[in-house]
């Protein structure tokens, strides 16, 4: 695969250090208890991975494929549920593990959903965050950076499906 043309905006380091400070967050918050997380993928799934190994509780986890962009930059506000959870989260402790929230129109779709399967609780962890694009009302418990309004690939994140392995988070300068 071609390197893309992109500007470094997270380096992995920097990638490390606050996941590790989340995963001690929620692993205070969550002390006695077994949350489930639940990774929304397929973007957060390095983030989940990396933020699981930094817990020092037990966890369950589970998996959500929603989708509002196909092929764009842009969401389209149409979420649609293309793989749903393998269990019922009622009377659990549920984590959203997101990539990044940024209209938090498909977030949103999300969240709503999952509190109508009753769980004890629902909270929200994303590694990014993107306040300037939001279109609706909500804010994540967990939150790693807060970043600008372009669009970002590698640690997860991609374009038309390339670039989630590159280490960083990088914006992306040219689209193919």
């Amino acid at each position: 695969m071609t390197e893309p043309k992109t500007k470094v905006l997270l380096s992995r380091e920097e990638i490390a250090q606050k996941v590790k400070h989340l995963a001690g967050e929620v692993s205070r918050d969550y002390s006695g208890k077994t949350p489930l997380l639940i990774c929304v993928l397929k973007g957060a799934v390095v983030f989940l991975s990396d933020l699981m190994r930094f817990l020092d509780i037990p966890v369950e986890i589970d998996f959500m494929a929603v989708s509002s962009y196909g092929k764009s930059t842009h969401t389209s506000g149409v979420v649609r549920i293309l793989k749903d959870l393998e269990g019922s989260i009622e009377g659990k402790d549920v984590i959203i593990i997101e990539d990044i929230v940024d209209t938090g129109l498909t977030l949103d779709y999300l969240r709503e959903n999952l509190l109508s399967r009753n769980p004890r609780s629902l909270k929200i962890a994303a590694l990014l965050d993107k306040p300037e694009r939001r279109k609706v009302q909500i804010e994540p418990d967990y939150r790693g950076f807060y970043i600008p309004d372009e669009f970002v690939v590698g640690y997860g994140l991609d374009f038309n499906e390339k670039y989630r392995n590159l280490p960083h988070i990088s914006v992306l300068l040219e689209f193919e």
